[in-house]
């Protein structure tokens, strides 16, 4: 029968010194494990009450903590160490006290001394620490200073190996753009406007300038030759901070004027030479990336730039404002008046503003996205998609018709279209 006796003759002296030793080895066993969880869970404040203690306990713990993984592979080693050697000296206990025979010995070996060691060495300490970060970091700081040399070569080992796992976990692990965006477009989590700004961040770097600009025929400038009068009537009319300055036309951009700078010369006769004033421009090509241009106007701390295309000819304006309303949407203040590229005239009836985006006009309509994507080719504007259907350029009273879509050239601004009648087949 299944049984389990105490031996006849017992060596109390061993019998004691593996007692004693299992008790000191339990321990550490919970100083390891409370470690990890005491250091590792600190917060913000937890952090800023260390840092004005000004205590030699909290220095050590700043200490520890200004190399994690070192102390977090210090801390493995030394509970991993200390929990086989644990369990082997419990064993050797056990059997100086125990006969066991049948399935006994796998029970008490296995199942029990596993259990009090997860109960004592690591369930135990963990929970203390989770409620007392602070205390539980400072009173062991002391032990692991001192073990953190101990076991550094075995440290040392197994940061080098988990940083190379790492990093090829990290290279197998990366996602694209594309990916990215559709999880953000997946997520049901938020507002709409978050919607909108995750995306704008996912997109960021990806879009170019040519696509957030101020086209050439949207620039208002001023020529080189103006009189003061005149800069003063087009800076109240427009109420522009700050407007770029041409010579013969805007491919010859000579400067940029900052209404600031004008505000001591206010009272100044017609005859003021206020070109010289000018600041210097800042020309970017139209394909770099918005997120490049950032850290340009950060680091020049300027926050306008003409954009030019590769003969040098100007082709649109940018400013800090347009990159930063790729993020968070339209920004809009007191001296700006509100743009409408549309408006509604009958139940499918539209007249639309010639420098809308396709994209904007789409969702107007009703229509899917990619809904003209066959026959717009590099458009980005509406005016561009009826250059692209007409195979020419458009004049005032062309009749243009696509995807069930009538398009009539209503009002032109010299060679410019500015309106378009848009009907939409019911």
């Amino acid at each position: 029968m299944d049984a389990i006796m105490i031996k006849e003759s017992l060596d109390v002296m061993h019998i004691i010194t593996l007692a004693l030793l299992s008790i000191i080895l339990l321990l550490f066993s919970a100083m390891a494990s409370g470690s990890e969880v005491a250091f590792f869970s600190l917060t913000r404040g937890d952090m800023e009450e260390l840092e004005g203690s000004g205590s030699a306990s909290s220095q050590r713990v700043l200490d520890l903590l200004a190399n994690p993984d070192r102390l977090l592979a210090t801390i493995l080693v030394t509970n991993n160490m200390v929990n086989i050697c644990l369990v082997i000296t419990v064993t050797q206990l056990v059997d100086a006290i125990f006969i066991f025979s049948g399935v006994w010995e796998f029970v008490f070996n296995t199942v029990i001394i596993t259990f009090l060691l997860l109960l004592f060495g690591e369930i135990m300490p963990k929970v203390f620490s989770q409620t007392n970060p602070v205390k539980m970091a400072r009173a062991i700081s002391v032990p692991l200073k001192a073990l953190r040399w101990l076991v550094y070569p075995l440290a040392f080992i197994l940061i080098r190996t988990s940083s190379r796992v790492s990093r090829l976990a990290t290279k197998n692990s990366e996602i694209s753009i594309e990916e990215l965006a559709d999880a953000v477009d997946l997520t049901d989590a938020g507002s709409e406007e978050e919607q909108k700004m995750l995306s704008g961040i996912v997109s960021f770097g990806q879009t170019e300038v040519v696509e957030i600009m101020h086209s050439r025929v949207d620039i208002t400038g001023l020529e080189f030759d103006a009189s003061y009068d005149e800069v003063r009537k087009v800076i109240v009319e427009t109420g522009y901070s700050r407007i770029p300055v041409y010579g013969e036309d805007l491919d010859d951009v000579r400067g940029v004027l900052y209404v600031k700078d004008l505000l001591k010369h206010i009272g100044e006769e017609d005859n003021f030479e206020w070109q010289k004033l000018l600041r210097k421009p800042y020309f970017v090509p139209e394909h770099m990336m918005i997120d490049d241009l950032l850290k340009q106007f950060q680091k020049k701390k300027i926050h306008i730039a003409i954009v030019v295309d590769e003969y040098g000819a100007t082709q649109g304006l940018v400013s800090l404002e347009d990159i930063l309303e790729e993020v968070v949407g339209e920004i809009t203040d007191e001296s700006d008046e509100e743009d409408r590229l549309y408006e509604k005239i009958g139940e499918n009836t539209y007249i639309f503003d010639a420098k809308i985006h396709i994209g904007e006009f789409v969702e107007a309509i009703g229509f899917e996205e990619d809904a003209f994507s066959d026959v717009e080719g590099h458009a980005e504007t509406l005016a561009g998609l009826m250059m692209e259907l007409k195979r020419d350029l458009p004049r005032r009273g062309d009749e243009l018709q696509s995807h069930g879509v009538k398009f009539f050239i209503a009002t032109m601004d010299g060679r410019r279209v500015d309106k378009i009648k848009v009907e939409v087949n019911g």
